[in-house]
C-alpha cells in the first residue's frame, strides 16, 4: 500500500495552514500581519494584501488550528470528490473575499483563521446527494441550528467572529444551490 495525496486541495491547505502556525510560533509572532485581515485596508502596506487572503491560513492557537483542520479534513475531501477540485478552490477564494469584504466593511477587528471555510463546508456538504429540484431537510435543519446557536454566540464577548461563521454558512448555501455537482466551472 501507498500513501495518495487524494485531495490536492484540502490537503495543500491544511498543509499551508499548519506551515503558516509553526511559522508564525518559531518567531514569536513575527509573521502574524502577514496572515492577518486588518480592520481596516491601508493600500501602501502590503501585509494589507496579503492577509486580505491569507488570514483563512492563520490561527490564533494550536486549539483554533486543529479544530478548523478537524472539520476541513473530514468534510474537504468529500466535497471535493463532489465538486471537483476547481470548484472547491473557487469557492474557497469567494467565500474568503467575501468575509473579508464585509469584514472590513463592519467591523473594526482583526480576523485570523479558516473557520468561515469551515462552516461553509458544514453547510454545503447536506448538499451532497440532492436531486434536481428538491431542497434536502438535512439542508434546513442544520441552517436553523448553525443560525440560532451563531446568533445566540454574537452576544457573548468571546473573540470569535461568529459573523464570518454566518458568511461562510451563507456562502455554503448559495454554492449548495446554485454548483452543480461533478462538474467542472472554466475559469
Amino acid at each position: 500500500m501507498k500513501l495518495s495525496y487524494n485531495s490536492p486541495v484540502i490537503l495543500t491547505f491544511s498543509l499551508i495552514c499548519v506551515i503558516v502556525y509553526l511559522v508564525n510560533t518559531f518567531s514569536g509572532g513575527a509573521t502574524v500581519p502577514f496572515f492577518s485581515l486588518k480592520p481596516f485596508f491601508n493600500f501602501t502596506d502590503v501585509t494589507h494584501y496579503t492577509g486580505f487572503i491569507l488570514y483563512t491560513t492563520g490561527h490564533a492557537n494550536l486549539e483554533h488550528l486543529v479544530s478548523n483542520l478537524t472539520f476541513v479534513l473530514l468534510l474537504g475531501p468529500i466535497l471535493e470528490e463532489k465538486y471537483k477540485a476547481s470548484n472547491l478552490l473557487l469557492m474557497i477564494l469567494i467565500t474568503t473575499v467575501i468575509t473579508a469584504l464585509l469584514h472590513l466593511f463592519f467591523f473594526n477587528a482583526i480576523l485570523i483563521g479558516a473557520s468561515g471555510i469551515v462552516f461553509m463546508f458544514i453547510v454545503l456538504i447536506s448538499f451532497v446527494n440532492v436531486k434536481e429540484g428538491t431542497i434536502p431537510l438535512t439542508f434546513i435543519i442544520v441552517l436553523a441550528l448553525f443560525i440560532s446557536k451563531e446568533v445566540y454566540m454574537s452576544f457573548r464577548d468571546d473573540n470569535i467572529s461568529q459573523f464570518a461563521h454566518i458568511i461562510g454558512g451563507l456562502c455554503g448555501s448559495v454554492f449548495g444551490f446554485t454548483m452543480k455537482p461533478n462538474r467542472a466551472v472554466s475559469l
